[in-house]
């Protein structure tokens, strides 16, 4: 087994998605769950008053709430999401999050499809 895949979840077996990441104290915590040249899932857990910097990413990104409610500026314009919702942070646009509570969120990034 590479590096890359003792960095993945065990493929071929059920999960309970939420369940694949706990909350931790004071901290912002991520797994992976596909990471390939084409692009990875992610999963993360935002502890209460934790946020993530703002930052741009050169893919279009597909975030979804799996737990709690989550605080997302896109090029300064604030969105509450809350469990269920899901959106798309388009390439190249400034992006944050702040966790006001507790939140998990999965992020998908494909990176093909750019060259058109």
């Amino acid at each position: 087994m590479n590096s890359l895949e003792k960095t993945e979840i065990e493929k071929s077996k059920s999960h309970i998605i939420v369940e694949i990441i706990e909350y931790m104290p004071n901290a912002v915590l991520s797994k992976t769950i596909i990471k390939k040249l084409s692009g990875n899932i992610t999963v993360t857990s935002f502890d209460a008053g934790e946020e993530l910097a703002e930052k741009t990413s050169p893919f279009d990104t597909y975030i979804q709430i799996i737990d709690g409610t989550a605080e997302l500026y896109i090029d300064k314009k604030n969105y509450k999401l809350k469990l269920g919702d899901g959106i798309v942070v388009p390439a190249h646009s400034r992006h944050r999050f702040d966790a006001n509570e507790q939140f998990k969120m999965i992020a998908t990034v494909i990176k093909s499809g750019y060259e058109d």
